[in-house]
């Protein structure tokens, strides 16, 4: 990436983009359902969430593909939820490049351009400009098959660089490349998104994308807004146990228990013993809230560790379960444990010399525990 050259648009606006009570349903099934969303100018927001949950149909009505049920969409200050695609000034790069297979790479990179009447002196310079700022001076004579994946990618996101769009949209950009190779076109996008400085909307299912590329995070779940906020609010204090298990890489820990009348957190995991636990320190709301609930304690399988001691510190829960399974996984390792019919997963650095069957003493910090209603998902503490 060319860091040296001058700051390519000039100042953006004061205001970004806003979506106001958006709803769309398709054959009578709700695809979005009162989205609100507000982004400052030069914000990227991310958009994660499974595969159907409506990322990709909230793009489409941003860029005005789908006409929207409800809702206004403003693009600095401007409506534009009334106007055609053409006419809202957002360039989209998609998940399969969509290169016109016929022309060169110059030609894609010119070629909304010239749909627009730039004189072609102009045409050239920008393209020139653009090639330089992607490392693509060395293609602009290829085509599309003679190119690789990064490559690829690089043409499409610089054919919508090249018209200097007020709004950009990314649908999954990164998912046809191997991983290394979207690893180091996630860090030319974050880059190449701080040097322009322009709103950006990024939809992704990859965890690690929303966490290194946003400002802020939009989690959704069946057309519905689960949670907005920073990657470090959305990481460490998920709104509930959806929006906890989507951002968990491999996943949460989870154990079923009920507040006993004594305050004790009374753990009831399927196919093993119940244990009573006076979770000193834990941030637990009034008991009024817990009582008759049925209840999922949830750690993350950092927060975890192996103990040799046979008395547990104050503030840590003690469990004891067979060793599973050990995944390396290069600078550290993944433990996973079956406690009944639980499976709980532990991260530990290095290459520990452990052997499957052998019986390990799991500890599980109050700090770090989070209380779910079990039948709602909501977090409690």
């Amino acid at each position: 990436m060319m860091m040296s050259e001058t700051k390519e648009m000039d100042a953006a606006p004061d205001q970004g983009l806003q979506i106001r009570g958006l709803h769309k349903r398709l054959g009578g099934q709700a695809i979005l359902e009162d989205i609100h969303l507000e982004l400052a100018a030069g914000e990227m927001l991310i958009l994660v969430g499974p595969s159907g949950c409506g990322k990709s149909s909230l793009l489409s009505l941003v860029a005005g593909l789908q006409t929207a049920d409800a809702g206004e969409i403003e693009l600095e200050g401007r409506r534009i939820d009334g106007l055609s695609p053409r006419e809202r000034d957002i360039a989209m790069v998609f998940q399969n490049y969509a290169l016109y297979p016929h022309m060169s790479v110059a030609e894609n990179l010119g070629f909304a351009l010239e749909m627009q009447g730039w004189p072609r002196a102009r045409r050239e310079a920008r393209v020139a400009e653009v090639a330089q700022m992607l490392q693509l001076q060395a293609l602009l004579t290829r085509r599309p098959a003679q190119l690789s994946g990064g490559q690829r990618q690089r043409v499409a996101m610089g054919r919508a660089l090249a018209r200097q769009p007020k709004l950009f949209l990314f649908d999954e950009p990164l998912s046809n490349l191997d991983a290394q190779l979207r690893a180091e076109m996630r860090g030319e996008i974050k880059l190449l998104h701080q040097r322009l400085g322009r709103t950006a909307i990024y939809v992704t299912h990859d965890q690690t994308e929303a966490m290194t590329l946003g400002h802020r995070i939009a989690v959704l779940k069946q057309g519905r807004l689960q949670q907005l906020g920073t990657p470090q609010q959305v990481y460490l204090q998920p709104a509930n146990l959806f929006v906890a298990q989507f951002l968990s890489c491999p996943g949460l820990n989870l154990l079923p228990a009920r507040l006993a009348t004594d305050g004790a957190l009374r753990l009831l995991p399927r196919g093993a013993e119940s244990q009573d636990w006076m979770a000193d320190g834990a941030r637990l709301p009034p008991p009024a809230r817990l009582v008759g609930r049925s209840l999922l304690l949830g750690w993350r399988t950092e927060t975890l560790r192996l103990s040799e001691s046979r008395v547990s510190e104050p503030g840590w829960l003690r469990l004891q379960a067979p060793l599973r399974l050990v995944e390396p996984l290069g600078p550290d390792c993944l433990l996973q444990l079956q406690l009944g019919e639980h499976r709980l997963q532990l991260r530990l650095p290095g290459w520990p010399a452990l052997s499957a069957g052998a019986e390990l003493r799991l500890e599980f910090p109050c700090e770090a525990m989070w209380v779910f209603d079990a039948e709602t998902g909501e977090r409690l503490d």
